[in-house]
C-alpha cells in the first residue's frame, strides 16, 4: 500500500498516566495508537513518553524508538541526529532503541515497517522533524505558562527551556508532565538550516560503542532462558519431497529432545547447536530427485541462451527501433551474462521464537517486520496485539533479510514442540536457501545516425522475477519492474528506445539484493555505451554527456568523478580508466575504476576506485562516506569474484571456500566525493554499486582492448575474453 504523504504533519495528542503521549498521522496512516499502549504507563518520577518515538527521562535523557534497523548503514545515527536537532536535545544525552513490531513505526511511503531501497532516512526525515519540533513546542508552551510569560520569549537549549529575561530554567524531564497537557500545534515551525547543530555534520555512530565492547545484541547473540536450539532437515534439491528419515536413530544422539517432521522438513530440537546438528545427520533422510533434477551450472546457463530465441514482453516502445537501426550508418550487437549471487552476509538467518497459546515472541535481525508479523499472525493464529517482535541489530543483510523463511520455520517448530527454540542455519544452509540476486542475459542492438549520436537501442533481456513473489501487485501485464531496472528507466535521451522481457522459468528463488535490478541491469547498459561511443570514435565521457542534456544532476557527477580522477591524462601501459553511472533509489553516482590486467595471468588489478555521489541533502557525511566506500567495495567483489554454482537439482555453493569475496589486501583506494545540495534527501546505500562493474569492464578494455561481457571477471573468464578477441 502506497499512502499520501501530503498530510504527514497532522498530529494528535492524549495523555497516558502522567506522561505525554502524542500520536502522528501520515498520509491517513494512523499511527501510535499500538505503540502507545507498549509503552509503560507514566508515573511521577519516571521516564515520560511524548509519542511513540520518543522518551524522555528526569535526568534528561532522550531515548528514540525507531523502525527502521541497524545493520551497519548508520540509520539509528542519522535519525537521531533529524531528532535530536528539532528536539534541540544534547548528543551525550541521546539513547536509541529498536521499535516494536507496529502501526507507528511504519515507513510513511510505503506503508510498511522496514528497512532497505534507501528510504531509512529519506522517507522519515521530514516527519520526524515535524514530530520531534512539535514536541519542542509543547514543552516551551508548558515553561512558558509555568512561568506567565509569553512564548516569544522562551528558547530552548540542549534539553533545557530558558527564559533570558529572567534567568529562569526548565529541563525537559522537568517539564514533559505539564507538556502533556498542551494541545499540539498543528503546523510546528522547524529550525532553518543553519541553526541545526547535528545534521550536516560529522557525529559518532551510537551504534559503534556496544560493537566494539561486545554489548550490541544481533539475532545470534540472542539468549532466553529455557531456551532449546533447533535445525531443520531439508532437501538440498529444489522441489523434492520426504520420502524416509529414522526418528529413534536422531533421539539417541546427546542432547536431542525432540524430532519433529514439519511442512518445511525434519526439525531436531536439542540442549545445544552441535547437538541439533548431529542428530539432523542422525536422520538419514532420504529425499526424492526434485523438481530439476538436471539443475547445473551448464543446463542452467544454456537456458538462458534457449530462451533468447522466444519472443517475450515489449515493456517499452519509444520511436520506431527497427527502422532507425535499418537507417543506422554504424551499428552493432552484443549480449552480456550475469550469474546468479548470494547476499553472503556474515551474519546467517536465525531468529529465537516462543508461540504459547495466547502469545508470541520473536527475537530476529530482519529488514521487514511488517512481514515477520503476518507470518506469526498466519503461523500462529493469534492477533497482532499478542505478538511481539524484537528486532536487533543485523550482522549484514543486503536484502537477504527481507526473507521470512527463518522465522516460519521457527514458528512451526516452537508451535509443535511447545518450546522456547533459536533456530539458525548454517553457513551452508544460509548459501543453499538464499534468494538470489538473479542471472539475466541481455541482447542489446545500438545504432548511430549521420552525426555520430545513439540514435536507436533495443535491448532484450531474460531473467527470472522478483517482484512476482515479493511484492505481485507491482506486476503489470506479466512485466516484472524489478526485471527492467536501468533499462526502460535508464537516464540517457535515445530517440528510438525498444526494452523486451523475457521471463525465465527456474526453481530457483530470486530476492531483493542491494540496488536490486540496477546492480545487473547497469553493467550491460553501461558497457554497451561504452561500445558505442568507441564505434562513434568519440570520447566515453563526452559521449555520455551529450545524452544527459535532460538530466544534469547525472552528468554533475560523471564529470566530477572524472575530473577527480584526472580522466584524459595519460597511464602507464596495460593500465586503463573506465566510467560508468547511475541514478537510483533518489541518487545519483559515478564510479570511475583505474586497473591494470595481465594478459598471461588475466588477474585484473584494481588500483583506484573515484565515486561522486549527488543525494541531495545529507545528513552524516561519515555515514555516506561509508556506505559509499561499503558499496563500491560489494560492487567490485560481485564484478571480480561472486558466483553461485548449482549441481544436483540444487544449490552446491556452501561456504566462502566456494564463493570467494573481495579480500581487505585486494580493496583499492576508494576516493568518496559527496555533492550536497540543500536538495531534498536521497538515497546513499544502494546507489553507489550498480555502476562499479561496468566501470571496471571499460577500465579493462581501455587497458587492453578486450571486453569483458560475462560476469565475474575472473582470471579464467578474462583468459577467455582474450582468445575470442583474436
Amino acid at each position: 500500500m502506497t499512502n499520501s504523504i501530503d498530510r504527514r504533519d497532522f498530529l494528535r495528542v492524549s495523555c497516558a498516566g502522567a506522561g505525554l503521549v502524542a500520536a502522528i498521522q501520515l498520509g491517513g496512516l494512523t499511527t501510535f495508537t499500538h505503540a502507545a499502549q507498549r509503552v509503560p504507563e507514566a508515573k511521577s518520577g519516571q521516564v515520560w513518553a511524548p509519542n511513540a518515538w520518543i522518551k524522555i527521562a528526569p535526568n534528561n535523557v532522550v531515548t528514540f524508538i525507531l523502525g527502521k534497523v541497524e545493520m551497519g548503514q548508520g540509520t539509528w545515527t542519522g535519525l537521531a541526529m533529524v531528532m535530536g536537532d528539532e528536539l534541540d536535545v544534547e548528543w551525550k544525552n541521546i539513547r536509541v532503541e529498536a521499535a516494536p513490531a507496529a502501526d507507528p513505526y511504519k515507513d510513511p511511503v510505503s506503508g510498511l515497517q522496514i528497512t532497505g531501497g534507501s528510504t531509512g532516512i529519506r522517507n522519515m526525515i521530514e516527519a520526524m522533524s515535524k514530530a520531534s519540533a512539535a514536541v519542542r513546542e509543547m514543552l516551551v508552551l508548558a515553561a512558558a505558562q509555568e512561568w506567565k510569560v509569553p512564548v516569544s520569549e522562551c528558547q530552548t537549549s540542549k534539553g533545557t527551556v530558558i527564559h533570558s529575561a529572567s534567568g529562569r530554567k526548565m529541563t525537559y524531564g522537568e517539564l514533559a508532565s505539564s507538556a502533556a497537557k498542551m494541545a499540539v500545534p498543528a503546523e510546528p515551525k522547524l529550525k532553518p538550516h543553519d541553526r541545526l547543530s547535528f545534521v550536516g555534520k560529522q557525529m559518532p555512530r551510537l551504534d559503534s560503542a556496544d560493537k566494539i565492547n561486545g554489548k550490541g545484541v544481533f539475532g545470534i547473540d540472542v539468549c532466553i532462558p529455557g531456551m532449546l536450539y533447533s535445525t531443520l532437515e531439508r532437501p538440498s534439491a529444489y522441489g523434492a519431497t520426504l520420502v524416509s528419515f529414522d526418528t529413534e536413530r536422531a533421539l539417541k544422539v546427546p542432547g536431542v529432545k525432540q524430532v519433529i517432521q514439519t511442512k518445511d522438513g525434519v526439525a531436531v530440537i536439542a540442549t545445544d547447536v552441535e547437538s541439533a546438528w548431529k542428530g539432523r545427520a542422525a536422520l538419514d533422510a532420504k529425499w526424492s530427485a526434485g523438481s530439476m533434477p538436471d539443475l547445473e551450472n551448464e543446463t542452467l546457463d544454456r537456458m538462458f541462451y534457449d530462451n533468447m530465441k522466444t519472443k517475450g514482453l515489449i515493456a517499452k516502445n519509444i520511436g520506431d527501433v527497427e527502422n532507425s537501426l535499418n537507417r543506422s550508418t554504424k551499428k552493432i550487437q552484443a549480449e552480456y551474462y550475469l550469474p546468479f549471487v548470494a547476499h553472503a552476509a556474515m551474519e546467517p538467518q536465525n531468529c529465537v521464537v516462543h508461540v504459547r497459546a495466547d502469545s508470541c515472541e520473536i527475537w530476529i535481525p530482519t529488514q521487514f517486520q511488517t512481514s515477520v508479523l503476518n507470518t506469526a499472525m498466519k503461523e500462529t493464529g493469534l492477533p497482532a496485539e499478542k505478538i511481539n517482535v524484537h528486532t536487533t541489530m543485523l550482522g549484514g543483510a543486503f536484502g537477504g533479510k527481507f526473507e521470512v523463511q527463518v522465522v516460519a520455520e521457527a514458528l512451526r517448530i516452537s508451535k509443535a514442540s511447545g518450546q522456547i527454540v533459536k533456530h539458525i542455519w548454517t553457513r551452508a544452509e544460509d548459501f543453499q536457501n538464499d534468494c538470489f540476486r538473479p542471472g539475466s542475459l541481455h541482447k542489446i542492438e545500438g545504432g548511430l545516425d549521420n552525426d555520430g549520436n545513439l540514435g536507436a537501442w533495443r535491448h532484450k533481456i531474460v531473467t527470472p522475477p522478483i517482484m512476482e513473489r515479493l511484492l505481485p501487485a507491482l506486476v503489470k501485464d506479466g512485466i516484472d519492474p524489478s526485471a527492467l531496472d536501468c533499462i526502460w528507466n535508464m537516464s540517457y535521451s535515445i530517440p528510438n528506445l525498444q526494452a523486451e522481457y523475457v521471463r525465465l522459468e527456474v526453481p530457483i528463488p530470486a530476492g531483493f539484493w542491494r540496488s536490486v535490478g540496477n546492480s545487473s541491469n547497469t553493467f550491460a547498459v553501461e558497457s554497451f555505451i561504452d561500445e558505442m561511443a568507441h564505434l562513434a570514435r568519440q570520447d566515453p565521457l563526452e559521449f555520455r554527456l551529450k545524452m544527459l542534456k535532460n538530466e544534469p544532476r547525472c552528468a554533475r557527477v560523471l564529470q566530477h568523478a572524472a575530473d577527480a580522477a584526472g580522466w584524459g591524462k595519460s597511464l602507464p601501459e596495460g593500465m586503463g580508466r573506465g566510467i560508468a553511472q547511475r541514478f537510483c533509489y533518489g541518487g545519483y553516482c559515478a564510479q570511475l575504476a583505474e586497473v591494470s590486467v595481465d594478459r598471461n595471468t588475466g588477474v585484473i588489478k584494481i588500483h583506484r576506485m573515484v565515486t561522486a555521489l549527488d543525494s541531495g541533502r545529507i545528513v552524516n557525511p561519515d555515514s555516506v562516506k561509508a556506505q559509499i566506500e561499503g558499496g563500491t567495495i560489494m560492487g567490485i567483489s560481485v564484478a571480480l569474484k561472486e558466483r553461485v554454482s548449482f549441481g544436483k537439482g540444487g544449490v552446491v555453493t556452501n561456504n566462502f571456500s566456494g564463493y570467494p569475496i573481495l579480500s581487505m589486501s585486494e580493496t583499492p583506494r576508494i576516493e568518496a566525493h559527496i555533492i550536497s545540495k540543500d536538495l531534498k534527501a536521497g538515497g546513499v546505500g544502494e546507489p553507489p554499486v550498480p555502476p562499479v562493474a561496468p566501470a571496471i569492464g571499460n577500465a579493462v578494455f581501455n587497458a587492453i582492448g578486450v571486453r569483458l561481457r560475462k560476469l565475474p571477471m575472473t582470471p579464467e573468464n578474462v583468459l577467455a575474453a582474450i582468445r575470442d578477441s583474436k
